[in-house]
């Protein structure tokens, strides 16, 4: 069986959170990894309500310093120093990160009973046997990155033929993925029959920004665009002057980079009654749209 990619959304508000949504957080889990995308006020209390562990976070990503991404960080390293965490974090972000965090330990207090890497990040930063992580430069009133995570190609065995057959763990099982045909206690096995190969999965997280060509090249073939949709075309100019996206922008994005779906998320307060307007306009661009509300998981 594939393993899956599972992205909860713990915060898909903006600035101003309301009683539906909250500060940006977001969770992507792959087998051992929980990355954690941003980390803005109440996103504990989110965690508590998805019934997700945050002593199991492995690494943090952040787009950018301003508050609404950032404000939950110190309460969150208390709560993991509190809880017995005890591997190194390392937390990655755009130019500057290292000066916004030795400033938030001085105000708030160093953190003593786990190791805390902070890292500046651009293009590939991270890379495993299983994915690796890119950050491309954003266009936004301070540095900003936005983020993908790429799984890679690889050839797995169909464990349940595996099993059927009784097939143990052994040599042979390599000789399969070479391509190789075996013979296990007189009975001859194909390659072909028994070894799969998974295909690569995308998923991209572009927040704060404004349009430009880094966020078509860095969502190009997504299978999951996640987007911010601050604003909708009766406000572009506001879009403009804060340097956000409109949800049609979100759309364009999606459609030039050949996404298979689209997310939107980071919704301005201001569409707190009826949201489904931004999604309307998007969907006019790129049909395969859907909005994001807080606690909402979604596996690719």
């Amino acid at each position: 069986m594939t393993e899956k990619i599972k992205f909860t959304f713990l915060g898909t508000g903006s600035m101003i959170p309301n009683e539906t949504r909250g500060h940006p957080a977001f969770l992507l889990a792959y087998k051992e990894e929980n990355i954690l995308i941003d980390c803005g006020e109440g996103t504990q209390v989110q965690f508590r309500k998805a019934k997700l562990n945050p002593c199991k976070i492995t690494r943090i990503l952040i787009t950018h310093w301003h508050g609404d991404h950032t404000f939950g960080l110190p309460g969150l390293l208390r709560t993991l120093e509190t809880s017995g965490y005890n591997k190194k974090m390392i937390i990655y972000g755009p130019k500057g990160l290292k000066k916004h965090m030795d400033e938030m330990f001085v105000a708030f207090g160093s953190i003593d009973k786990f190791p805390i890497q902070v890292l500046e990040v651009s293009g590939k930063f991270f890379e495993n046997q299983d994915f690796y992580l890119e950050a491309n430069k954003m266009i936004h009133v301070q540095p900003c990155n936005a983020y993908t995570f790429f799984l890679k190609s690889r050839l797995r065995m169909d464990k349940r033929k595996m099993k059927k057959l009784k097939i143990s763990p052994g040599k042979h099982i390599q000789d399969l993925k070479l391509g190789k045909d075996i013979v296990f206690f007189g009975k001859k096995f194909r390659s072909k029959d028994l070894v799969f190969e998974e295909e690569p999965k995308k998923i991209s997280i572009i927040l704060d920004t404004v349009m430009n060509d880094n966020t078509v090249s860095l969502a190009k073939d997504s299978d999951l665009l996640i987007c911010e949709s601050t604003f909708g075309k009766d406000q572009s100019h506001l879009a403009k002057e804060y340097q956000h996206l409109t949800s049609t922008q979100a759309g364009e994005i999606a459609k030039k980079a050949k996404v298979r779906k689209l997310v939107l998320t980071h919704l301005s307060d201001r569409y707190s009654k009826n949201p489904k307007i931004l999604l309307n306009e998007a969907k006019k661009v790129f049909k395969n749209t859907i909005l994001a509300n807080d606690l909402d998981v979604i596996s690719v």
